[in-house]
């Protein structure tokens, strides 16, 4: 029933794949210049401010515990905040 299907399909011999060149990697931007360590015991205002004017794009404040995915996001900076103050923070 399909007999023709596979004969056909070997008739000219195995297709060679095409080659195309690959797209460029991505380059991602800058991250600032900055530690993540000077947010910790800073209010949370406070530091979300600081995040901003020192080139952050995205600024994350979590509560402790908070379930997140971990994929990495250029330019963003995360705070884990308790009771209003910064007690962990990290890139990404």
């Amino acid at each position: 029933m399909y007999g023709h299907l596979a004969a056909s399909a070997f008739r000219h011999g195995p297709r060679r794949p095409t080659v195309r060149g690959m797209a460029p990697v991505p380059t991602p931007p800058a991250q600032p210049a900055d530690k993540p360590e000077s947010y910790v015991g800073l209010d949370a205002a406070a530091a979300e401010r600081q995040a901003g004017a020192r080139g952050w794009s995205t600024v994350r404040a979590l509560p402790p515990g908070t379930v997140i995915t971990m994929e990495f996001v250029s330019g963003r900076i995360n705070f884990e905040v308790e009771a209003g103050t910064v007690t962990r923070c990290w890139v990404g």
